[in-house]
């Protein structure tokens, strides 16, 4: 179970909150897709977008079902990417979140799958609240 007010009472630095606006105001195609169809409770939870945790920005989060979401490029497979995002799943997973990364092609030619298992998440998450 995700532990309770994981966003309010952490220390964010401006550097920190300026990137996530960034991010936010810059999303890649597949993020914009995606965000379409998670923003405004269209899956029956709230999602915040470009959300900060324990020093992470991550792509979409949802507090309720204590899902973090991911959408991977190409960047992702760089170089330390991929060590690198493994670190920041076992932190998240550490504080009590699930995270589930999608591709960009996944997000792009397969949508329909992808909110199919936002869903499936969304559900696994609110079992035993």
């Amino acid at each position: 179970m995700p532990i309770k007010n994981i966003i309010t009472g952490q220390v964010v630095t401006r550097e920190k909150v300026e990137r996530a606006r960034e991010f936010r105001q810059n999303m890649t195609s597949s993020e914009t897709i995606l965000w379409n169809e998670l923003r405004g409770n269209k899956l029956g939870s709230r999602f915040r977008r470009q959300q900060v945790i324990a020093g992470f920005i991550v792509d979409f989060y949802c507090h309720e079902a204590g899902l973090v979401i991911e959408v991977d490029g190409g960047i992702h497979q760089l170089e330390g990417g991929l060590e690198s995002d493994v670190r920041r799943d076992q932190v998240l997973s550490e504080m009590g979140l699930r995270v589930v990364r999608f591709q960009n092609e996944e997000v792009g030619g397969n949508l329909p799958v992808v909110l199919k298992r936002i869903r499936d998440l969304i559900s696994e998450g609110s079992v035993g609240k």
